[in-house]
């Protein structure tokens, strides 16, 4: 559906974005994920038409798009910022890009009323201005804006960023279900990897105008291809030379000292099972959750950090000792 083929673009000697390769499949909702300024929106922007890559192609189906005029793409676009006009009503905002094309009168009516019920947008909401809605709310109106112009493809650029955490929760399941409920091909740009492995099909995790690597949410999370991927995904521990060299020595291992070794902090456990190596620690802070405690532990003059669902029974103090477990496989070594 969306095909980025060797795609280079540079700003004056600058080069932000080299020889991206991307195939994004009909249907599919995914996610340019990174931290600012690694190029992720700078993409996204390349396959709406703001800018144009200075080396490579982008195609949209079998049509190369590359330097075809933004209007005649069929992309939807959704910004950090809504840009929504302030003075006109919700009604107005959303009719704007049909009118612009000149639909009828009963035809842009029909559709507005069509996409504000998917949306949940009620007809109280279409007479008011936007500038009396909620950031939620607007969100919704700068949602049906796009979609009503029945695109191809919906771009969406850090369209949560603005709303509180609760907010953005709700809004992340609507999100989801509006995209199944369309089928509609959706690429979206966030930093936020909760909202990542949450939303999407698949992501691309971009560092520094590269992508480090393509997967569903479980590979990313699960099978990392790099350290970089492997420590800005979730919360993670960092095993250095002391830990490694201990569980080389229960277990008869052979990972490399010289390497550090990652393993996701809900990997850590407290049950001893075979073929795990017992690491003790002594407990120097916790935080209490509701749903689980997190614990930091000093083990082998190194930090590491232990999740446990609470049951009620269990509960370790500042300064006490604990064992945790953990098995090798769980370990990851670039």
């Amino acid at each position: 559906m969306v095909k980025y083929e060797n795609v280079e673009i540079s700003y004056g000697k600058f080069v932000a974005i080299e020889n991206l390769n991307l195939d994004i499949k009909e249907g599919e909702f995914f996610t340019f994920l990174g931290p600012s300024g690694c190029g992720k929106t700078t993409s996204l922007r390349a396959l709406v038409g703001f800018l144009t890559p200075s080396k490579g192609k982008v195609f949209v189906g079998d049509r190369d798009v590359t330097h075809l005029p933004v209007e005649k793409r069929n992309i939807g676009m959704v910004f950090q910022s809504y840009a929504l006009f302030p003075t006109m009503t919700v009604y107005e905002n959303i009719a704007f890009g049909m009118k612009v094309k000149k639909c009828s009168k009963n035809a842009i009516d029909k559709k507005i009323h069509e996409v504000s019920e998917k949306i949940k947008i009620t007809n109280e909401q279409l007479k008011k201005n936007v500038s009396e809605l909620s950031g939620g709310q607007q969100q919704r109106v700068a949602l049906a804006r796009a979609i009503v112009l029945e695109p191809k493809i919906l771009c969406l650029d850090e369209p949560l960023s603005n709303l509180d955490a609760k907010l953005r929760i709700d809004m992340r399941k609507e999100l989801k279900r509006l995209q199944k409920d369309l089928g509609i091909t959706t690429l979206y740009v966030t930093h936020d990897q909760e909202e990542a492995l949450t939303l999407s099909d698949r992501i691309a995790v971009f560092n520094n105008g590269y992508v480090e690597q393509v997967g569903t949410p479980n590979e990313i999370y699960n099978e990392s291809k790099s350290e970089f991927v492997c420590d800005f995904i979730g919360d993670i521990n960092r095993l250095g030379r002391n830990c490694l060299m201990e569980i080389n020595r229960q277990l008869n291992t052979d990972f490399d000292l010289k390497k550090t070794g990652f393993i996701r902090i809900e990997r850590c456990s407290s049950e001893n099972k075979t073929g795990r190596a017992k690491i003790t620690g002594q407990v120097e802070d916790l935080e209490f959750n509701g749903i689980f405690t997190k614990y930091t532990l000093s083990c082998c003059g190194e930090i590491i950090k232990y999740l446990h669902t609470n049951d009620g029974n269990f509960l370790r103090h500042e300064g006490e000792f604990m064992d945790l477990y953990i098995a090798p496989e769980d370990i990851m070594q670039f």
